[in-house]
């Protein structure tokens, strides 16, 4: 087999383990999002504005840095940066860029100092995000539409618009999936 052959069907393999474990990715593009809007506490407008804060921060970063493995989430207008920098400037630089990208309120900045990750643990964090939603859609504690989770190193990052009980649901199933190492709690809470 020739390299690039190999490499489309490693590709494949990756993908098929990352999106078993993921019951929103078999709903699929159009009847996912609708579910996701539909169910979303943020208005349209900020589902949108949150897409966009990603796109454009994660554009301005990748222009001006080109070897750091940077993940950009957005969400209620806040977002969360994920990944590796060389050194605490880039990282102090990163975050800048993602503050000025209008409508932003505010960041999370949870960048490691050090090395890229290899394409294996990235994949271990994509199964890990996969494995937590699955067990919020199983233990039907909540809406897990309210809760976004990113995880990063084997840590489970959790974000949304929710009451304290959904909280203290959502942080216990994603403490007790076998492999997150910490559960960070970036909430915004309505009661």
């Amino acid at each position: 087999m020739k390299l690039r052959e190999l490499r489309l069907l490693a590709l494949a393999a990756v993908m098929i383990t990352v999106l078993s474990g993921c019951v929103a990715a078999v709903l699929g593009g159009a009847a996912g999002t609708a579910m996701l809007v539909g169910d979303d506490r943020r208005t349209v407008g900020t589902v949108a504005e949150d897409q966009g804060i990603e796109f454009k921060a994660g554009n301005r970063i990748r222009d001006k840095f080109k070897s750091p493995h940077i993940s950009v989430t957005g969400y209620n207008r806040m977002v969360l940066l994920t990944g590796e920098a060389p050194d605490a400037a880039t990282k102090t630089e990163i975050e800048r860029i993602a503050r000025e990208v209008e409508n932003v309120r505010g960041v999370y900045n949870e960048i490691a100092i050090g090395d890229n990750t290899a394409l294996s643990a990235r994949t271990q964090d994509s199964y890990l995000t996969g494995k937590i939603k699955a067990r919020f859609v199983d233990q039907q504690k909540f809406n897990p539409v309210h809760v976004k989770v990113v995880t990063e190193s084997s840590v489970a990052y959790l974000l949304g618009m929710v009451n304290r009980k959904e909280a203290d649901y959502a942080v216990e199933i994603a403490r007790t999936t076998s492999g997150v190492q910490k559960v960070v709690k970036l909430f915004e809470y309505l009661d």
